[in-house]
């Protein structure tokens, strides 16, 4: 699904990755672990395309990601990569399923068809009630799993997720973590997720360790 090789980036005078090597098969949950400035998730950003490498190969799904630039990188973003980040990033002045929708409309598809597949998907994770409502009007749980929404509706090969439990408290962590692994055995849904939170960590199927710049396990 993903293989990427000697991954190596500098900010100025600091080297914040030095040669990282890291395969994800289909299906898998595979964690990332480590203290704070090994570079999880400056890996994680150049992996899912946010940000470039100064030297090193990504592939995911057999396309060579350095042969992509401009228009058509964000427009393999948005088909094969969903993203779910600490601080939900939803839209404000946006609905729930609105903010779903959004990634689907900019891929194209048809706006009746984007919003049946929305409101499923929000019925699976539990916020068939809660359609109508914004952001404001949704605890912190219900926002993130509106994220993780969002982040399938374009059936991505690969959802990345920076810290998804990071803040939210342990109860709705918990339901995060097994949401993702309820949509790794429902659906084969891959993903690759950078965490602090041993109990997510644990409750995957590889974890890799990073110090340093550098996956040691």
């Amino acid at each position: 699904m993903l293989r990427a090789t000697n991954i190596h980036k500098h900010y100025n005078q600091l080297e914040v990755l030095k040669g990282v090597d890291i395969e994800v098969k289909k299906g898998e949950v595979v964690s990332i672990v480590g203290s704070s400035g090994a570079g999880k998730s400056t890996l994680l950003h150049i992996l899912g395309t946010l940000d470039n490498a100064d030297q090193g190969k990504i592939s995911i799904c057999d396309q060579s990601i350095e042969s992509l630039k401009g228009k058509r990188l964000s427009a393999f973003r948005n088909r094969h990569i969903g993203f779910v980040f600490q601080f939900h990033h939803l839209l404000p002045e946006f609905t729930a399923l609105e903010n779903v929708c959004i990634p689907g409309w900019i891929a194209g598809s048809k706006k009746k068809d984007i919003t049946i597949k929305a409101r499923n998907l929000l019925k699976t994770l539990g916020l068939e009630d809660r359609l109508e409502n914004k952001p404001q009007q949704l605890s912190g749980g219900e926002q993130q799993r509106v994220a993780v929404a969002r982040a399938l509706i374009n059936d991505p090969d690969i959802v990345m997720a920076d810290e998804p439990t990071g803040n939210l408290d342990s109860a709705n962590a918990r339901e995060l973590h097994q949401l993702f692994i309820n949509l790794r055995d429902q659906f084969n849904q891959t993903f690759l997720i950078v965490t602090h939170n041993e109990e997510l960590a644990k409750m995957s199927d590889r974890i890799l360790q990073m110090k340093d710049g550098r996956i040691i396990n």
